[in-house]
């Protein structure tokens, strides 16, 4: 998804996702609108929030990924070697890609994984009109 992706990506016919009354972990005010299968926004503090355990991942008007933890890790580990030699693989060479995973800092729960080239800053890979998207909500 782009950095302009709207508050409807993901969710079709432009809705966002539903809505989810707090469970168990979430403060019982806190009304929070899945975005994707473990990141919702805070109707109340328009910050982003893990769906398994309600961490605060920080403002919503900014990328989830600043409040992850992020595991750079070695793209063989995943995607082993497989074929004839050491250039024909189908594995990636760590000199060319690497792979990061983002973790919700409190449970652990895999949120996301990127696949970037050395350097390359993180992708900002949804962008919200926090503001539209609490008045569509209602």
């Amino acid at each position: 998804m782009s950095a302009s992706a709207s508050a409807s990506a993901g969710a079709g016919a432009g809705q966002a996702g539903p809505v989810q009354a707090a469970t168990e972990g979430q403060r019982p005010d806190q009304v929070v609108i899945a975005m994707t299968e473990y990141l919702g926004i805070g109707v109340s503090d328009r910050h982003w929030h893990c769906r398994r355990c309600d961490y605060d991942l920080g403002p919503a008007r900014r990328s989830y990924k600043e409040g992850c933890l992020i595991a750079d890790r070695d793209p063989r580990e995943v995607h082993p070697a497989i074929g004839p030699g050491a250039v024909f693989n189908f594995s990636f060479d760590p000199q060319l890609v690497r792979l990061l995973e983002f973790y919700c800092p409190r449970c652990a729960t895999l949120i996301e994984t990127e696949y970037l080239p050395p350097g390359h800053p993180l992708t900002w890979d949804i962008e919200v009109d926090v503001d539209a998207l609490i008045e569509m909500r209602g």
